[in-house]
This record gives structure tokens, C-alpha cells and sequence, in this order.
């Protein structure tokens, strides 16, 4: 089997609102590009990938040379061919190859007439336990409504979110406001959800000083772990030595190197995999075996997902025995998806494994073609700028906090 055709399309979909973060915003949408990969078969392997609000189609153009009849079997081979990380020093192609990895995994298992997890030894579960991933938001240009800035809005944001997908776990996404600012809208959150179980992410913007008093002040909560409270494995060390709490990270542990080194350290407890940072499917199963046997656990992480990725993540929490912690998703953000069939649908806090051949998912036509056309109306955005403050920057750590209005 050979590739003989790769085609790429960049589309933008709609958001309920606008995602506040750290860094910046989600400008109402996500920007995603879609990559098919279609062998001498006829057999079309389908990939996704997102990059902070911009089109990666030109990049995946530039790969073609890479692909075009390669054997779509042959990921290791396709994999140093891509990005050997010797080469790919100058021009880090690690989730690209993510990507492209899931379109040639889609087509082995289509070819074999299997789905993906059962390229990996088998599902171990059939639905995989999501978090409610809940962020500030700006309201909605159009309807004006959606906007979450305060504790009220939180909880009830948190509350509309339980009842409509039965989250039983809550991650907010922090480091927008003062850090004591967002304490008492956490602590909230506890007080309306106490069964419940919650994360707070604030993007590595807070002092080693600032987490420690952050964690101790939620020790009442029941907290799954402390997420990027500050940058770097010294300092998370220090946070976890101090507070005793468990640790995690999805940005100073994304790659075996970093593990490595977090494993002497002993500074994160839980490594959140990223099927597109990680570089793949088989990257993240690799990374949760390490973490098995050293004992860390593992969580799934989410860069911003359709439905496509959205299904690798699945495929991904289907076949790793020591996933202990409910995924991320940014999914129930969104407006629609390019799948046939629409958004998946939660239950109990919960999505379904896909049981078809390869991820199990295909692609709307008309969607896709619609949400390319919303591109090319309205391009891309700035992932790590703030449309409503244009010339503000954070710094790390972080002292120029969003104004409490």
C-alpha cells in the first residue's frame, strides 16, 4: 500500500464564547486543519491539528514530498523520516507527524477492518470519564450571552455544565485574574459542588510562593491534583514538596527527555499526554508505559479538539490501564463539528469509545465545507493575544492581571 495523495483544509468553527486564558484568547472559535491521506487503495485515513489560532496547511504542503508513496504502515520509518530529531532541531515537526500519524492509523484500521485500539492491544474500557474544563469567558459577539468573569457566573456555569453532561470532575482554567481573585471563585466552586472533584490550571503564571498559598487555602476541596500552578520542574518540586499535594503538567513534561528528568526530579505526579504534543497515539501509549512503571499517573490532555482528535483522544483512553483521571476536553466549548452524526454527546460526564473501523469517526462534507468557507472569511487569530486588551502581554510569573470589572 502507498500514499498517493494528501489533501489539507484549514476550517474555523464557532465557540458557545470566547475562552479566556493565561496567555491570551480563543477568539470566539477554534482553527483547525484537517488533513486525508489517500492510498492506492482507495482507502482515506483522516488526521487533525490545531496551532494557537493559525492554518498549518502550507506546512502539511511542504510534507508532501515526505509521503507521497510512503506505506502508511511503516509510522516508524514515516516518523524519522519526518521529524529525526537530530534534523528536525530546525524545524520541529513533532505535531505534525501527530496528525499524520492519526490519518495513516485510520487507514490501517480501516484496511484490517478494526478499530485503533485494537491495533493496540484493546480497549480496557468503553467510554472514557471527561472533566468539565471550565474557563472565563468574554460573552458572545452576537448573542451576548455566555460571558463568566465572577464566582456567581462560575458556579452556575459549572452547574448548567453537570446538568446538561453529568461532569462529575471540574477543572478551571485560572491565571486570567488576580490569583486571590480566582481563590475565591475556585473556593466557590467547592462550596456549590462538594462531592465533586476539581483542578485549577492557571498556564504556569503564579510564583512558587503565590502556589503554595493558593494550594494550601484549598486543601478542603477534594483536588485531583495541582495543575502548571507555576513554570518548571524546580519549581513544581518546590510546590509539591511544600504543599504535599499531587502535581501535574502538560508543558514542562512533553516529550521522553523531560519525563526522563522528571523522574529523577520527582517533581510531577501526573503527566497529562497530548495525543498532538506528544506526537502521536503510539507517543502517549509509550509515555503511559514509562509512567506505569515509575509509578506517575496519567490524565489526557486536550490542545483544542474536533471530532477527529477528539476520537484519538478516546482511542487513547480506551487502551491505557492506568488512566486513573478523568480527561480534558474543550469539546462541549464548541457549536458544531465536521463529523457525520454532529457533536458527540456526553453521558454521565462520560463519551463513548468509537467501535468503527480505524478512529471510527468520518467527515460531514457539507460541514467541512462550510466551516472552510468561515475561514476563509474570517482567517486567523492570535492564540496569545487578548482582543480586548490589544497591547497587553503576560510575563512569567505573571503580575499583569486582567482588570476585575
Amino acid at each position: 500500500m502507498k500514499i498517493v495523495d494528501v489533501k489539507v483544509t484549514t476550517v474555523t468553527v464557532p465557540l458557545v464564547a470566547p475562552l479566556r486564558h493565561a496567555s491570551g484568547t480563543h477568539w470566539g472559535r477554534f482553527v483547525r486543519t484537517i488533513i486525508e491521506i489517500e492510498t492506492d487503495e482507495g482507502i482515506v485515513g483522516i488526521g487533525e491539528m490545531g496551532g494557537g489560532g493559525e492554518s498549518a496547511e502550507l506546512a502539511f504542503q511542504n510534507l508532501r514530498q515526505y509521503l507521497i508513496g510512503a506505506n502508511p504502515f511503516n509510522l516508524e520509518d514515516l516518523r524519522f523520516k519526518i521529524c529525526n530529531p537530530t534534523a528536525s532541531l530546525y524545524n520541529n515537526r513533532t505535531q505534525l507527524f501527530a496528525a499524520i500519524e492519526f490519518a495513516c492509523l485510520d487507514i490501517i484500521g480501516k484496511k484490517l477492518s478494526v478499530p485503533v485500539y485494537d491495533l493496540f492491544g484493546g480497549k480496557v474500557r468503553d467510554e472514557v470519564d471527561f472533566a468539565s474544563y471550565l474557563f472565563f469567558r468574554y460573552p458572545d459577539d452576537k448573542t451576548k450571552k455566555g460571558e463568566v468573569k465572577n464566582a456567581e457566573q462560575l458556579v452556575q456555569y459549572a452547574l448548567n455544565l453537570k446538568k446538561e453532561c453529568g461532569f462529575t470532575t471540574h477543572k478551571l482554567k485560572g491565571g486570567v485574574f488576580h490569583p486571590d481573585y480566582e481563590l475565591e471563585c475556585f473556593l466557590a466552586l467547592g462550596d456549590a459542588l462538594p462531592k465533586d472533584r476539581f483542578r485549577y490550571d492557571p498556564n504556569a503564571t503564579l510564583t512558587v510562593t503565590q502556589s503554595i498559598e493558593f494550594a494550601q487555602a484549598i486543601k478542603g476541596m477534594r483536588i485531583d491534583y495541582l495543575e502548571d500552578f507555576t513554570w518548571g520542574l524546580d519549581g513544581m518540586k518546590r510546590l509539591r514538596d511544600i504543599a504535599q499535594m499531587q502535581t501535574a503538567t502538560n508543558t514542562v513534561v512533553v516529550n521522553f527527555e523531560q519525563l526522563a528528568q522528571n523522574i529523577h526530579l520527582r517533581s510531577i505526579d501526573v503527566i497529562l499526554l497530548d495525543t498532538t504534543f506528544w506526537g502521536g497515539i503510539r507517543a502517549c501509549i509509550k509515555a503511559a508505559g514509562v509512567c506505569e512503571t515509575f509509578q506517575l499517573g496519567v490524565a489526557v490532555h486536550s490542545s483544542g479538539e474536533l471530532g477527529i482528535q477528539l476520537a484519538t483522544m478516546l482511542h487513547l483512553g480506551a487502551v491505557l490501564p492506568n488512566l486513573s483521571n478523568a480527561a480534558d476536553a474543550h469539546y462541549h466549548h464548541l457549536t458544531d463539528d465536521i463529523i457525520v452524526g454532529g457533536l458527540m454527546k456526553y453521558e454521565n460526564g462520560k463519551l463513548k469509545v468509537p467501535t468503527g473501523p480505524g478512529l471510527g469517526v468520518e467527515i460531514d462534507r457539507e460541514k467541512l465545507n462550510k466551516y472552510a468557507e468561515l475561514y476563509k472569511e474570517l482567517g486567523s487569530y492570535p492564540y496569545d493575544k487578548d482582543p480586548m486588551r490589544p497591547d497587553w502581554f503576560p510575563i512569567s510569573p505573571n503580575d499583569r492581571w486582567a482588570p476585575i470589572l
